[in-house]
């Protein structure tokens, strides 16, 4: 089996990307990054995916139309304004992968533009003019911090991490960074997410790579319900570990996307567990499902359940929210079947067992439910279906952000 190492280094671990990051004057806090830069040295594939809703941000149409021929050089992410539902939404977001462009030297074609923040509020140019310049002097191989600071919105922490593994005998690495802590309920990807290797794969398998990857990675993150206008999570693989390009399914393949299944799984749990106001991390594990798809609806809807949220909060046992999650969720399951239990670093306490209550012990499970990284296992049966997903608690304080996002 190929040995996939947890390494440092970010969306900048693999050979040849940099990364930047600024404060241009778009968020009034001088102290917080707004304007981020990710760069391959050399001429990348690239691949990526988009939000499902309706209401989508114009960067996301521009970038879309950059990547008609598979290939990209930067990405150019501003956080604050999500240049969304205005008349001259592409015009700006064109505007930016010029203004880039010209500075860098490289086709406004192989820029790819992100926005982040405040949806329907129109987004001035003239910030992010003036702060290109100091961006692109800002790029680093350690730059992947500054990056990850200036996509942020409310997030707390900033979202970081790489692996290396090998492909032909070739060292890998790849690596990413997210953003991500109130409307999060993704059906494709998730927030924004930028990743990067240095392993060679075509436009083509990236892109079969990152819709495979999302449907148990990216897919089965929820923090609120709401799926943002902004999602985006993109790819860019510039070739430079020297393995042979990765143009089918086999066996590099298939270890090309374990690593990329450790990075994304990884940036779940960040996102997960900072989510808006959130204290605790939940991880819903469903064992025993008919199939996979069956055990994937079933732990999503347990994680979406605002009472199992709020119960969580509060340390409370309460696993009838669980069964009432798992009865509306559409999932094929015999609730007579279904076992739950309660795991944290504190043990474990079985709680329900084929679908009725068994004695236990209340203040043990209030000790488990008090960590900061809870787990939910259910079992529904004895089929080969398996699935986890994640999502926070709900607290007084998600209400309280979200109260007086724009002021």
């Amino acid at each position: 089996m190929n040995t996939i190492r947890q390494i440092p280094g970010g969306v900048c671990a693999a050979k040849g990307f940099l990364a930047g990051g600024v404060h241009c004057g778009i968020r009034r806090n001088q102290s917080k990054r707004d304007l981020s830069l990710l760069y391959s040295e050399v001429p990348a594939n690239a691949a990526a995916l988009y939000t499902t809703n309706r209401v989508k941000g114009a960067p996301l149409t521009v970038t879309k139309k950059h990547l008609a021929d598979g290939k990209a050089r930067a990405v150019l992410c501003n956080s604050g304004n999500a240049n969304t539902c205005n008349a001259d939404g592409e015009e700006v977001a064109e505007a930016m992968c010029e203004s880039l462009a010209e500075e860098m030297g490289l086709s406004a074609a192989d820029v790819l533009v992100a926005s982040t923040g405040v949806i329907g509020q129109p987004l001035n140019l003239a910030p992010i003019r003036s702060g290109i310049p100091p961006l692109v002097q800002s790029l680093s191989p350690d730059g992947s911090r500054l990056a990850a600071e200036g996509i942020m919105t409310t997030d707390t922490v900033a979202k970081e991490v790489a692996v290396e593994f090998t492909l032909d005998g070739k060292p890998c690495r790849l690596g990413g960074i997210a953003k991500g802590s109130g409307m999060i309920h993704p059906n494709m990807a998730t927030m924004l997410v930028f990743l990067t290797t240095d392993a060679a794969v075509s436009p083509e398998m990236l892109e079969k790579a990152l819709r495979t990857d999302v449907s148990s990675s990216f897919n089965m993150v929820s923090v609120d319900g709401d799926t943002s206008t902004n999602d985006m999570v993109v790819l860019l693989a510039n070739g430079l570990a020297g393995n042979t390009e990765i143009t089918a399914e086999g066996e590099s393949f298939a270890a090309f996307m374990r690593a990329l299944n450790t990075v994304t799984v990884c940036l779940c749990r960040m996102l997960a567990g900072d989510g808006e106001g959130a204290t605790r991390l939940l991880e819903c594990t469903v064992r025993g499902a008919k199939d996979t798809q069956t055990a994937r609806v079933a732990a999503k809807s347990v994680i979406c359940s605002s009472l199992v949220k709020s119960a969580m909060f509060g340390a409370d046992a309460n696993w009838g929210r669980v069964l009432c999650a798992l009865g509306y969720s559409g999932a094929d399951i015999r609730i007579d079947r279904v076992g739950v239990s309660f795991v944290s670093a504190k043990r474990s306490v079985e709680v329900c067992r084929n679908g009725a209550g068994v004695p236990f012990s209340e203040e043990l499970a209030k000790e488990i439910l008090l960590e900061k990284e809870i787990e939910i296992r259910v079992t529904v049966g004895d089929g080969p279906g398996e699935a986890t997903a994640w999502g926070c608690d709900l607290t007084y304080d998600y209400v309280k952000i979200n109260g007086d996002y724009r002021t």
